[in-house]
């Protein structure tokens, strides 16, 4: 009798000490997953402010937008892969070998001594990021219940909107004060400390391989991304749509697209399994990504551009001024994470979420060239917030509605296309906006001078008339613009009153069944 009492009572204190251990485990984890997110997500964009001084050191001007194009166009092929290798294989090895690649092609873009040289760099660096994005948000699912998966999550998602607008600001304070081989430097110790943690603290299942690998289905998703981001890369900008170079690749993106349905629909074990994209919360989660990408990265890769050449600020303040946007994410996303977790509730997040988004594009498409420089601040906060609202919620309720031999491959098929909706986004946006300056620079610029060579520095130094056509011109050219991207939000709001709303289980893995 008194080993039955005691035997339960003395055995109290080892389960939680254990529980404590999981939770110092978790937290570790999560400082890992919060460290490789901030990394993966600051690279995107981080040479944009550095580009000229680069082009001016290893030449090449002709191919300097193939410096931002390789790590986009290596992370969106890559994505499904590492989604359907994750779920086959297991996703430590997967991970850490994901980190690896990552630091081995941050060292290398450092050392590069030509352009071209910097672009293969830039692409082995992209494939590893792919592995940093997809892995970090499918071990969420692996290690954290679905119902508080928000709270960690939300963080999560806010480290990539902080880390996606502040890298402008860092790539320019970089270059201005060391070297521009710093962008990529940087990223080793932060990388190795998120190494030595994965190593050590991140235990998943390892998974054994009874299906072949679907080969087919990556290489022709390979080839069929590639010319989606190409199509929209170059349209307009390096060819023309009617050329044979944009016919032949929209003509290969079509088949290509056709043919990759056929062969997952044929494949023991497919990449993107078709099922998947019967299934309805996954189809709107992945609009809703679409609409996150082009809509966020639409906006803020001009808008310190603008800041430059309308309030004639520096590189770097035209840089701080994305802070209020992420501000606004930050304080939304992680209190939709927190909420959803108490309540169980999500729907009501991107439905509320792109209605204030839209109003926000509404806004900043009434200003003017006049428009104090505080209230754009103000709307990029509103934008912030909007967005902030249903950044994650997406994945939170793909994660929910898939099986948990699946939760990899959605989720990378959730974050794959809002890769493709930020090249959209900001390749449609910034032609849109590239053509209509050209048309609206003013003709009595000094002899000599063409818009190719009109910096921020030039501007600044021209007569007061002139200074104010210039102005004006980029108000005219960009701002308008914004209202196309209300539109685009009010078709996720549409999206969003469709998205069905399943309790969320609070155990670690998905649902038994697809949704």
């Amino acid at each position: 009798m008194n080993s039955d009492v005691l035997g339960p009572s003395s055995s109290a204190p080892s389960m939680q000490a254990a529980g404590r251990a999981a939770a110092r485990q978790l937290r570790w984890i999560f400082v890992c997953l919060l460290l490789v997110t901030f990394l993966a997500a600051l690279d995107q964009i981080i040479v944009a402010t550095a580009l000229p001084t680069i082009v001016g050191e290893l030449g090449g001007l002709e191919h300097m937008s193939w410096v931002v194009i390789a790590y986009t166009l290596a992370m969106a092929v890559a994505m499904p892969v590492y989604g359907k290798l994750g779920d086959v294989f297991g996703r430590k090895r997967l991970f850490v070998a994901a980190i690896t690649l990552f630091l081995i092609g941050s060292a290398l873009c450092g050392f590069s001594q030509n352009l071209w040289q910097l672009i293969g760099f830039r692409a082995l660096q992209g494939l590893g990021g792919a592995g940093l994005l997809v892995g970090g948000q499918a071990i969420v699912a692996d290690v954290v219940p679905p119902r508080d998966r928000g709270k960690f999550l939300g963080p999560i998602g806010s480290v990539f909107g902080l880390a996606t607008v502040i890298s402008p600001l860092i790539g320019g304070a970089l270059t201005d004060a060391a070297s521009w081989r710093w962008i990529f430097w940087l990223n080793l110790p932060l990388g190795a400390i998120a190494l030595g943690i994965a190593v050590l603290a991140l235990h998943l299942p390892r998974r054994r391989r009874e299906t072949p690998l679907d080969i087919w289905g990556i290489a022709v998703l390979t080839v069929t991304t590639s010319c989606i981001v190409l199509v929209f890369a170059w349209g307009g900008t390096e060819y023309a749509w009617t050329s044979t170079t944009m016919v032949v690749l929209i003509a290969v993106a079509i088949i290509g697209s056709a043919v990759f349905a056929l062969v997952e629909r044929r494949a023991v074990d497919p990449l993107i399994p078709l099922s998947m994209l019967a299934n309805r919360t996954v189809v709107i989660a992945i609009g809703l990504s679409l609409v996150i990408g082009a809509g966020l990265f639409g906006v803020i890769s001009y808008i310190p551009s603008y800041a430059q050449m309308v309030y004639a600020t520096g590189a770097t303040a035209a840089g701080m001024l994305l802070l209020p946007l992420t501000a606004g994410i930050m304080l939304t996303n992680i209190s939709a994470g927190i909420l959803i977790s108490r309540y169980g509730r999500y729907k009501i997040f991107p439905v509320v979420g792109t209605v204030v988004a839209g109003g926000a594009m509404l806004l900043l498409a009434t200003m003017t060239a006049t428009t104090p420089i505080w209230l754009l601040a103000v709307y990029l906060t509103v934008l912030g917030m909007g967005v902030g609202m249903f950044m994650q919620v997406a994945m939170v309720a793909v994660q929910n509605a898939v099986p948990a031999g699946s939760v990899g491959t959605a989720t990378s098929t959730v974050t794959f296309f809002r890769e493709i909706g930020v090249t959209i986004g900001a390749a449609v946006i910034g032609g849109a906006f590239g053509s209509r300056l050209a048309g609206r620079l003013p003709e009595t610029l000094p002899a000599g001078l063409d818009t190719a060579h009109l910096t921020p520095e030039v501007a600044g130094a021209l007569p007061a008339d002139l200074r104010d056509s210039v102005s004006l011109a980029y108000t005219d050219a960009l701002v308008p613009l914004f209202g196309c991207i209300a539109l685009l939000f009010a078709v996720g709001f549409g999206l969003a009153l469709l998205l069905p709303e399943h309790e969320l289980s609070r155990a670690k893995s998905g649902r038994d069944a697809a949704a």
